[in-house]
């Protein structure tokens, strides 16, 4: 009973995957998609809120410690920042300015890494230790709760990167075998969205099956000063320096 066919794009084309998936509604004469009018969206959920709330105090953290999200996993590998580059990030932020709070969370194909990193970052930082606080872990409605009381939010290219997206909380993606053109947060761009790569490589974007040249390149070139300072951009977007 087909009527139509529509083509696709491959899945490596540098064009919004959101794009990709409307061109289905193309035959019933609807016009293409804007993020400023169709954005992504994730209903508040109240209850989620509250727990966020609890977590928050509970640490210690107020109105006047800016915080800042930083999701240190994703469930496919060929996408994951090394965890040194993350621990050298969360040190870079947390001695830019002391009041910071800096909230590392890890999804569950990688529970441990938010917790080891962390524990790495305050081994470092020493009197400074308390800006990276113990707080526990989040469900997905807690996680976007949780961004939208930020300043701001760091991740790759994972399903908490959307739901970041679903705020207006400013965003720093880091991406290694994607594009940034596919896969960057589908919402209104009146909220700051940054991305950060290692720029033009002769195998990226890839398949995510085997990494070609063997090292990852497309990750482990990305330096934490890269991102450190689009974190420091996006900062000054939401109004804390």
């Amino acid at each position: 009973m087909y009527t139509h066919v529509v083509a696709r794009q491959r899945d490596e084309a540098p064009r919004p995957t959101v794009v990709n998936q409307w061109d289905l509604l193309a035959p019933l004469g609807l016009e293409p998609p804007d993020p400023a009018v169709n954005p992504l969206e994730m209903d508040v959920d109240a209850t989620a809120s509250a727990s966020v709330d609890r977590h928050l105090k509970g640490a210690g953290i107020r109105a006047a410690h800016p915080i800042v999200v930083i999701h240190v996993s994703a469930g496919n590998p060929f996408r994951r920042w090394p965890p040194e580059s993350f621990e050298a990030l969360v040190v870079a932020v947390a001695r830019r300015d002391p009041s910071r709070r800096v909230i590392l969370t890890s999804g569950p194909s990688d529970a441990r890494a938010a917790k080891e990193i962390a524990a790495r970052a305050r081994a470092i930082l020493g009197p400074l230790a308390g800006a990276v606080p113990e707080i526990g872990e989040f469900d997905l409605a807690e996680l976007r709760a949780l961004v939208a009381r930020a300043a701001v939010y760091i991740g790759g290219d994972s399903g908490p990167l959307h739901i970041a997206g679903t705020t207006t909380t400013p965003i720093v993606a880091l991406f290694g075998p994607t594009l940034a053109e596919r896969s960057m947060p589908w919402r209104d761009p009146r909220w700051f969205g940054e991305a950060v790569d290692a720029g033009p490589l002769e195998c990226r974007p890839c398949r995510q099956r085997e990494c070609a040249p063997g090292d990852f390149r497309c990750l482990t070139r990305i330096s934490a000063n890269q991102v450190a300072a689009a974190a420091e951009r996006a900062l000054m977007e939401s109004g804390v320096i």
